[in-house]
């Protein structure tokens, strides 16, 4: 264990910050931060997609090696506080860094965008988890809307139906035997997704309830051909943390701890 006895505040009462992003909102913080005085922040990347967005500022990418490799490098790069803006459904990585944050005894913050809720005319089956997903997929049509990235494409691979899989990377293990793949990155239109349903006759869209605007289109489009739309919910953080939705919450949030190092 590190020793953490000393002050991990920096000279000058500037507050060094880790952002793990990866996510819209990740960006956008990482571009207010650099222009906050008194904060200088480092954004960490997991490497998932081979061309990621990155954001303005210093930027990190690999993992760290689970909670205990984290943990080894807050300490060493004397970090002063965490902020997890990753991904809403980087359920280990989220609690990981809570772990090492906790391990520490550093203040940290998680950021998560509110998820979609259903309006009048959706016609939404939420499961529990991808399993369950291809479990009941086959009761909603034979022709998929498939839009859960690259990650957990091969739940479906037994599944029958034919799939349209939308993915920023191809995914890299097994496809469903009936399928094409779109790589396209969003954010898209709804006229865009409405094309798409109507040129693949689409039946069924299935997609995580990531929440945000970036992809939020399909589910406006599946809402004006009356598409039923299987969602995904959110795993848990299986942690108390506290949790804000926005990134002035966490701007905000930034200045109370930068105020508190310098009194």
């Amino acid at each position: 264990m590190p020793d953490t006895s000393t002050s991990r505040v920096s000279h000058e009462h500037w507050v060094k910050v880790l952002l793990l992003g990866g996510s819209g909102e990740a960006r956008e913080l990482a571009e207010l931060l650099t222009g906050e005085p008194g904060i200088d922040v480092v954004s960490s990347l997991a490497g998932r997609l081979r061309n990621p967005r990155l954001p303005d500022g210093e930027v990190r990418v690999g993992g760290f090696g689970g909670a205990e490799g984290l943990r080894d490098w807050l300490h060493e790069n004397l970090i002063d506080a965490l902020v997890v803006a990753t991904h809403p459904f980087a359920a280990r990585m989220t609690s990981n860094a809570i772990d090492a944050a906790t391990a520490l005894g550093l203040p940290y913050l998680v950021l998560r965008r509110p998820p979609w809720q259903p309006v009048p005319g959706d016609r939404w089956t939420p499961v529990e988890s991808m399993a369950v997903a291809a479990a009941v997929l086959p009761e909603f049509g034979d022709r998929v809307f498939l839009t859960i990235g690259r990650q957990g494409v091969d739940v479906f691979a037994e599944v029958g139906s034919w799939f349209l899989i939308r993915a920023i990377d191809r995914p890299s293990r097994a496809l469903p035997p009936r399928h094409e793949l779109l790589l396209e990155r969003g954010p898209f239109s709804v006229e865009h997704e409405l094309a798409l349903l109507e040129n693949h006759g689409i039946d069924v869209l299935v997609t995580k309830n990531s929440g945000g605007d970036q992809t939020v289109a399909k589910l406006a489009a599946a809402r004006m051909f009356g598409l039923p739309v299987i969602v995904v919910d959110r795993p848990d953080l299986g942690v108390s943390a506290a949790v804000v939705d926005t990134v002035d919450g966490v701007v905000n949030w930034l200045r109370v701890v930068r105020g508190s190092a310098s009194a």
